[in-house]
């Protein structure tokens, strides 16, 4: 990746492409998700959590495909879904600095990314140099995702302390007879959550973490409409 600082100066030309497809990267089997916006992503895609085994860390994930590089979601160029996750919406810009520092933070571009259009696509300043509504739009989810990232730690720790995480492996089975296995990623424990005492409840309901805890536990209904939309795809 080729990042750089956002500036009207450097970029005032600048136009990025905002339709969807593989050939833009789009094709991707995850994508991050913050639980900020558990409530929106639960009504389109299963919530899982990924185990990084050399980190010890789990990252939440909307599940989009069964394999690798595939998203169920792309349709030509449009993105079949009444919401986007915003770590995919927000591409190719993202925050500088670092993850969990506090303050200031600026804008940066992926210059390599295939959504920097050659003469095409949404102007980023106008011709006087200032945001165009469009960069506006991203600011905006950009300090979003940045705020929702930063409280994804605390989240995750309450999960563990709770231990309300457990291994999860799905086994597809399409119309075409062939099988796909989803492993190495975990789902809330449902009878766990549902053991807890008062008192386990009342912290994770201050921390507000009960409601995206419920919408996780929610997310996994959707599962099965990703095996139809599979197989739509191997039907088409």
């Amino acid at each position: 990746m080729a990042h750089a600082i956002l500036t009207s100066d450097t970029h005032r030309e600048l136009r990025v492409r905002t339709e969807r497809g593989a050939e833009l990267g789009d094709a991707v089997m995850t994508a991050l998700v913050v639980p900020d916006e558990f409530r929106r992503v639960q009504d389109e895609y299963p919530i899982l959590f990924r185990l990084n085994h050399e980190r010890d860390a789990f990252t939440p994930v909307a599940l989009l495909g069964f394999e690798t590089g595939e998203n169920l979601f792309l349709a030509g160029d449009r993105w079949d879904a009444r919401y986007i996750p915003m770590s995919i919406d927000i591409q190719p810009f993202l925050i500088g600095g670092a993850p969990d520092a506090q303050g200031d933070k600026q804008v940066h571009v992926d210059l390599g990314s295939p959504r920097i259009g050659a003469g095409e696509g949404m102007r980023v300043f106008d011709v006087d140099g200032m945001p165009t509504p469009y960069l506006e739009g991203i600011a905006e989810k950009l300090g979003a995702l940045d705020a929702g990232w930063r409280a994804s730690g605390p989240f995750v720790a309450a999960l563990r302390r709770y231990e309300l995480l457990e291994p999860f492996t799905l086994e597809v089975t399409l119309d075409d007879g062939a099988t796909n296995r989803l492993v190495g990623y975990h789902i809330i424990d449902e009878r766990r959550l549902a053991a807890l005492d008062a008192a386990a409840l009342g912290d994770l309901h201050a921390a507000g973490h009960l409601l995206p805890i419920f919408m996780a536990v929610a997310s996994t209904g959707r599962i099965n409409a990703l095996v139809a939309r599979r197989n739509r795809a191997l039907r088409g």
